[in-house]
């Protein structure tokens, strides 16, 4: 028989208790999602994605992919109130659907669980091949700025609506100094569930600072880098620890309206506010803001824009998921400089596919509203606007995991996008040679007067 002594009960039924604690977290930490299912639908054409996009609101549709008519299909998570109208809407239409997920909740406990595994199972992986909490994302930053101060300045823009500091990077061997050379400026999770995108941030600072490689040397020495990591902090902790697939800021205007929180980051942006691809409706996912540059996130991506503006030759602003190369507008009118717009972003996407999975797809390259739909408030609209003559939305691959891509697929993603973004950065400093223009020196002193002999 064994004897159990009173301390040695104790311990198990506190360990009891802490276990028991945890099942009741992790097991009710999605049901918000309880019911939703997941829908992938076939596009024939455009009538049919126009079909789709006029139920999104009819129905609360999250549309996690909008397809592409003959290509790709569109994906959807619907609530299980709305299912069955939406389901014989297709149908109605003669529109071919199939089920996706059947149980959202059991999708992301799977995910929790093998995040969980794949955290454990290695005590030194470096910030980029997981997906880090903001606090740890903060500490990086500012120490690769103090550990390389002549080559690494970190900047803070200012604060969250929560009162999260919002920093970048500035990485110039002439401390921005020099104007011959181009600014490449990135920045990732304006949208809050799209988990693999601040990682290929944080992988480039790597290959620029910690691991330049011989190869990489005139990405450093010849273009100056503007990086944040993090643009929407305070919805990305929220994913963490309330739900997962929010998008959203975390605003709270109670003025507009007492009960819905955050604004579409990517809707917020003063170009052509409020017109297309948004809703009226404060609680739904795309809904733009009362005014624009209504949340302070979007406020310091436009600082930054007008600061460096005549320098800037690439704005990326990355996204998940799809396998992308967008350039505006969102309303479907082309720039002047279209033509090379589509270049540059072949290149970029031509580099990527060289290293991608067998069951990857292959990056489309186009004008956003053309390829997917039409939009306004767009970051990538608004850097074309003010000047930056490479403006794009780079959405990364979500394979068949949509947002919830495992974190041991992230070295992939970050090492092929990598040489897209190498690739890019080459090109953008072929045409900022053609568009720098040097100060032109000053006048010479005069010549003195000739002596006239007498």
């Amino acid at each position: 028989m064994q004897c159990i002594v009173p301390w040695m009960f104790t311990m198990e039924l506190k360990y009891l208790v802490i276990f028991a604690v945890i099942d009741v977290v992790f097991a009710g930490k999605h049901d918000i999602y309880q019911g939703f299912s997941v829908h992938d639908v076939q596009l024939r054409n455009t009538a049919d994605q126009k079909i789709l996009f006029g139920m999104e609101y009819q129905f609360e549709l999250d549309l996690w992919e909008h397809g592409m008519p003959g290509q790709r299909e569109a994906r959807v998570m619907v609530s299980e109130e709305n299912r069955a109208a939406f389901l014989d809407a297709l149908d109605a239409e003669g529109i071919e659907h199939y089920v996706h997920l059947t149980n959202v909740p059991e999708a992301l406990e799977k995910f929790d669980e093998e995040q969980r595994i794949w955290s454990a199972g290695r005590n030194n992986r470096m910030i980029f091949e997981n997906f880090q909490r903001y606090s740890e994302i903060n500490s990086y930053i500012e120490r690769i700025a103090e550990r390389y101060p002549n080559l690494v300045s970190v900047v803070t823009a200012g604060k969250s609506f929560e009162n999260r500091d919002i920093k970048y990077l500035k990485i110039s061997t002439t401390n921005f100094n020099d104007p011959s050379k181009p600014i490449y400026f990135m920045n990732a999770m304006i949208h809050a569930r799209e988990w693999v995108t601040t990682p290929v941030t944080l992988y480039s600072i790597y290959r620029l600072v910690e691991n330049l490689r011989h190869e990489d040397a005139d990405l450093r020495d010849d273009v100056d880098w503007i990086i944040m990591p993090l643009v929407n902090p305070d919805g990305y902790e929220y994913t963490h620890t309330n739900e997962r697939l929010w998008r959203k800021t975390r605003s709270y205007y109670p003025e507009v309206n007492a009960t819905c929180y955050g604004v579409d980051g990517n809707r917020n942006f003063d170009i052509l506010f409020n017109t297309l691809g948004v809703s009226a409706n404060p609680c739904a996912f795309t809904y733009p803001g009362h005014v624009a540059f209504s949340e302070p996130e979007t406020q310091y991506i436009r600082d930054i824009l007008h600061e460096y503006k005549d320098r800037i030759q690439i704005y990326m602003d990355i996204h998940s998921h799809g396998n992308y190369v967008l350039f505006g507008y969102g309303d479907a009118s082309l720039t002047p400089n279209a033509a090379q717009l589509h270049q540059v972003g072949a290149a970029m996407g031509a580099a990527i596919d060289a290293k991608k999975l067998a069951k990857a797809r292959y990056y489309l390259v186009g004008n956003s509203a053309s390829v997917l739909y039409a939009t306004s408030g767009s970051a990538q609209d608004y850097g074309q606007f003010v000047g930056v003559p490479f403006s794009y939305t780079l959405e990364l691959p979500g394979y068949e995991y949509s947002f919830q891509v495992p974190a041991r697929y992230q070295d992939q993603i970050n090492e092929e996008t990598w040489h897209g973004i190498a690739a890019s950065a080459r090109l953008a400093k072929l045409y900022y040679a053609s568009r720098y223009v040097p100060p032109s020196p000053g006048p010479s002193p005069a010549a003195p007067a000739p002596t006239i002999a007498l």
